[in-house]
């Protein structure tokens, strides 16, 4: 099974980091939120990815080009004219990346990387968003239900604390409640690639049209993660996701540390 990330958006509400580089490029930890993101889909044992890249998508292309720079000690012997790695720390990934033009919307992008995916089911997300969900429980669920789409639908944290009411008193206080109860697309999905008849071209956002006829037809279906999600929209989602990362307890980080440099 392979995993498409859409990562090819202008990220303006994060410019304080775009103005610079994708935001999928923006490190949590000293890393690109898109590793942690497909850090998570290879502890599912889904190691094989399709990046959708668009602005300044060639920093993308040459992360991944010198990744095995990144995560391995190495020598280099200017002279000799050699490099030598010594000890390989790299992740046992296949990473196809597309050039999905920098105008293109969402559904657009999916339907220009049809050609990469086989006639299997896929998983597809956004190249901004973190969460513990147990992947490997939705491709179940999806393949037991047999429609075409599955949707993961989250209930996002709440901004501020609430207060706990009595009459006219305040009883206590809550810290940071979900929101209002009510469940949102959380932005990992489970698709046969039949879903790509549901996308007419380039201009099409995946969010409008193909989730709304998919659902109108009663083809998607969803599976609710009561658990950790955060998308990084700002830079106060970016730094309270680097918080939790250097607090040692980032929920999101459900894979094993294989090697010291994925702590």
């Amino acid at each position: 099974m392979k995993a498409v990330i859409l990562a090819g958006g202008f990220g303006t509400r994060l410019s304080e980091e775009t103005v610079a580089r994708p935001k999928p490029m923006v490190e949590i930890g000293g890393k690109p939120i898109l590793w942690h993101i497909m850090k998570l889909y290879a502890h599912f044992g889904i190691v094989e990815f399709v990046i959708c890249l668009g602005y300044k998508g060639y920093m993308i292309k040459e992360y991944f080009a010198n990744y095995l720079l990144h995560m391995s000690d190495v020598t280099i012997d200017i002279a000799g004219n050699r490099l030598q790695i010594h000890q390989n720390h790299a992740d046992a990934w296949k990473v196809t990346l597309v050039d999905t033009g920098e105008a293109t919307q969402t559904g657009g992008r999916l339907k220009r990387v049809a050609r990469y995916l086989e006639d299997d089911v896929f998983c597809m997300t956004y190249g901004d968003g973190l969460s513990d969900l147990d992947i490997g429980a939705e491709i179940a669920f999806h393949r037991q239900h047999g429609g075409l789409a599955t949707i993961c639908a989250v209930q996002p944290p709440g901004r501020f604390g609430a207060l706990e009411l009595a009459a006219e008193r305040v009883a206590g206080f809550r810290e940071k409640p979900l929101g209002d109860s009510a469940w949102i697309n959380g932005g990992f999905f489970v698709l046969s690639p039949r879903v790509l008849d549901f996308v007419s071209g380039d201009q099409i956002l995946w969010e409008r049209e193909p989730l709304e006829s998919l659902a109108s037809t009663g083809q998607l279906f969803v599976f609710r993660h009561a658990g950790f999600w955060q998308p990084m929209d700002t830079l106060r989602d970016r730094n309270h996701l680097e918080d939790l990362w250097n607090s040692g307890k980032a929920p999101w980080k459900v894979w094993e540390n294989e090697h010291p440099d994925h702590r």
